[in-house]
């Protein structure tokens, strides 16, 4: 580890809470919305639709004012504030609008601080090992803090109403606004008299990055398709409900283990590099959703739910790493912004717009029909796959 331990363990608590915050809420909200609030699922779609409409806009805005006007810390710190605040308030609202109101303004500020938790590690540590060490404690914190709600609602029967998920999140953002505000190191934005944020957008004039920018959102949409489908399809396939849960969280352990002993390894040129540690990511995406469209034996189905972990940290992670590696000094809070936008903003709503459209075409009664499900994915990352393999070049020149 290239960096000391006091900055490691600031930079490490920040991505901890980041995802220990997003992880406290939103797995479990919509049963507080379908049941005690009584909303209908459209009102729950849209309450969840609030993040990834936020991922819109909030990450060019924010990334823009920490490459030219503010230290990422502070911006941090307010931003944290306010979604900690948000979500306080919106544990106390019960009917939709008004909810729908303050879950944007929640989502707003915290999707503000997504690509700056990113720019932040790369600002001070430069070594892929190191910056993977650090990436390690999201799945952790996400797994994490899913654990300890279960362990609340065990002893205080929180669970009836489910606000206790909107409470865990506000108090989390609360300690995060502290931590960033204390501990993190105070960087200065460059003067550059650019706008970062055009600077950051000109990139997508090279073909390599606009591909890599291409496929990035699509196989976010298509990370949906998992989310949406997996748990349904193998309660129909006859794996227990109750086991569902324990099943999909191998990814999680695959994904922290794999951030841990792989990423910063592999992403070096003398290694696979960016070019082929994406294109393997996509290939895991396109091995899971070809076993899905098996459907048997159900043992496979479990084991290859480590493939989405894999995928996730070869692409996804790998695509932050890619992304930061070919941005200036002065733009790269713009430029983790700009991908945080086509990903969990673009991606993600689209994605999850088509995820169901599909689900909803392949549905019979009360049964889907998977293959049909399955195959929409499957079809796509494979073009995915073969446009990055044989066009993307990957060079991390700045």
């Amino acid at each position: 580890m290239n960096i000391g331990l006091d900055l490691y363990l600031a930079l490490s608590a920040a991505m901890f809470l980041e995802y220990a915050i997003w992880g406290a809420w939103a797995p479990v909200l919509a049963a507080r919305l379908l049941g005690p609030l009584q909303m209908s699922g459209r009102q729950t779609g849209w309450i969840y639709a609030t993040l990834p409409l936020a991922c819109i806009y909030a990450p060019l805005i924010s990334g823009f004012l920490a490459d030219a006007y503010f230290p990422i810390k502070w911006l941090l710190a307010v931003c944290q504030l306010l979604t900690g605040i948000f979500l306080l308030l919106a544990a106390n609202i019960r009917t939709f609008w008004p909810l729908l109101a303050v879950m944007l303004l929640h989502s707003t500020f915290y999707a503000a601080t997504l690509p700056l938790v990113n720019a932040i590690l790369f600002v001070n540590v430069k070594d892929s090992v190191t910056q993977s060490l650090v990436f390690l404690w999201a799945p952790v914190a996400w797994a994490l803090v899913g654990y300890a709600l279960t362990g609340w609602r065990w002893v205080f029967k929180t669970e009836k109403e489910g606000r206790d998920c909107l409470i865990f999140g506000g108090v989390l953002a609360l300690v995060m606004a502290a931590v960033c505000a204390i501990f993190l190191p105070t960087n200065q934005p460059e003067a550059t008299g650019k706008i970062p944020v055009v600077e950051a957008l000109a990139k997508l004039q090279d073909l390599d990055f606009l591909l890599f920018f291409v496929v990035s959102l699509v196989a976010a949409g298509m990370m949906q398709f998992y989310f949406l489908g997996s748990a349904r399809f193998m309660q129909e396939i006859g794996i227990a409900a109750q086991n569902v849960p324990g099943i999909m969280a191998i990814a999680q352990a695959v994904q922290a283990l794999a951030t841990w002993f792989l990423l910063g390894v592999v992403v070096r040129p003398e290694s696979l590099g960016y070019k082929w540690t994406l294109v393997v990511g996509l290939l895991c995406w396109g091995v899971l959703y070809l076993v899905y469209l098996l459907g048997r034996p159900r043992v496979l189905i479990a084991v290859i739910q480590a493939f989405h972990g894999l995928a996730y940290v070869f692409f996804m992670i790998a695509g932050q790493m890619y992304a930061n590696a070919v941005a200036e000094e002065a733009i790269r809070s713009s430029m983790q912004a700009l991908i945080f936008m086509a990903t969990t903003g673009v991606g993600l709503f689209l994605g999850t717009q088509l995820a169901g459209a599909v689900m909803d075409w392949a549905r019979t009664g009360e049964r889907f029909e998977w293959r049909r499900v399955w195959m929409v994915p499957a079809v796509i990352l494979a073009i995915c796959f073969l446009a990055m393999a044989i066009i993307f070049q990957g060079k991390a020149a700045g």
